[in-house]
């Protein structure tokens, strides 16, 4: 079976990033293997961060780590797929 990985972007908005950024974090960090790039920005007086990934997976992959930082209360994600 040949199995498709595919580069595609992930980005997260934590709005409150003192009480959700540690599990956004813990999230991330047990999927690492996928992700090829990472940039977090803090926002507006630090209670907002913004995170961008790049990252290279299958869709079943991507699936599950966007349904599971979706998962964390307050954090919004969005993702693409290049073709």
């Amino acid at each position: 079976e040949v199995v498709l990985y595919i580069v595609g972007f992930i980005g997260i908005l934590v709005p409150e990033r003192e009480r959700a950024g540690p599990a956004v974090n813990r999230v991330l960090a047990e999927n690492a293997g996928m992700i090829l790039a990472r940039v977090g920005l803090p926002g507006h007086g630090g209670k907002v961060s913004v995170v961008t990934l790049v990252v290279e997976a299958t869709t079943d992959e991507m699936g599950r780590l966007t349904g599971r930082l979706g998962q964390i209360d307050g954090v919004s994600v969005k993702s693409g797929l290049a073709r």
